[in-house]
């Protein structure tokens, strides 16, 4: 290979790996990264195999190391100094990564939630076919008032993460039949992951009598007052906890169009 090829100017550097050759010129003032050769004309002459150094630099600026630890890297680079961060910044990347993946997964569900809330009319009663999942269950009676100290003891109990999937509420179905609304038992969500030090239930697979209301939540319990009758007409025992939760909140502009979902484990009658 011709040696005057091994030799890249500053705008051919930062053509190549995609900056700001101004990017080049101020790692070379501060010491960070400088170029192998400087011409008698003082322009940078970058030698093509530094290409890979620029490289880990760049990766782990990406990685939030900042200029002044990588300099102090560089300064004398050993293997096991390299061994360090490349863990530290793995188990960051693992972290990360599985942050993603729960926010995945919620815009996931939103999405669907939000289309499925598309095709339904105002009122409507459905049996639906669910799936066993976990939820975790954070007991509130909802006669103190203090939403600051509720968020933030959701927050800390539970993640901002697990906030964000949905927040709903359960009420047994003895307050339910005697319509005894203004004081639920808790709050509920659906978990993202299973987690030992939070209290959790899980919610069994099986036919679950489903309520949709659109519009404000004090009519809520003419919503359940039509699903008791459903279930009496069609011969179903309902069991367990009546379930509460919001399926389209932040993509409506009026209260009117907000949808409640209900609902209810059932059992037919033998």
């Amino acid at each position: 290979m011709r040696k005057d090829f091994m030799y890249l100017t500053t705008s051919q550097f930062a053509k190549i790996h995609g900056v700001n050759k101004r990017t080049l010129h101020y790692y070379d003032d501060i010491g960070l990264f400088s170029p192998n050769k400087k011409g008698d004309n003082g322009y940078r002459y970058y030698d093509i195999s530094q290409s890979i150094d620029f490289e880990y630099i760049c990766m782990l600026k990406e990685l939030n190391m900042s200029i002044e630890e990588i300099k102090n890297y560089l300064k004398k680079p050993t293997s096991n100094k390299f061994i360090e961060i490349a863990k530290m910044k793995e188990e960051e990347i693992d972290l990360q990564i599985k942050k993603l993946e729960h926010v995945k997964k919620v815009l996931h569900n939103k999405r669907q939630q939000v289309s499925f809330c598309e095709c339904l009319q105002d009122q409507e009663i459905r049996i639906m076919e669910c799936d066993e999942e976990e939820i975790y269950m954070l007991p509130y009676d909802f006669l103190n008032d203090n939403l600051t100290q509720l968020f933030k003891y959701i927050k800390d109990t539970w993640s901002i993460e697990q906030i964000r999937v949905g927040i709903g509420v359960y009420i047994s179905l003895d307050k339910v039949k005697n319509k005894q609304f203004k004081k639920y038992d808790g709050l509920y969500t659906v978990a993202l992951s299973h987690r030992s030090n939070v209290k959790s239930f899980i919610r069994p697979k099986g036919k679950y009598l489903c309520g949709f209301h659109k519009g404000s939540w004090d009519e809520l319990p003419i919503m359940y007052q039509k699903i008791i009758d459903y279930a009496h007409q069609n011969n179903f025992n309902l069991t367990g906890y009546a379930y509460e939760i919001g399926l389209n909140e932040f993509v409506i502009s009026d209260i009117d169009e907000y949808i409640t979902k209900i609902m209810i484990k059932i059992e037919e009658k033998k």
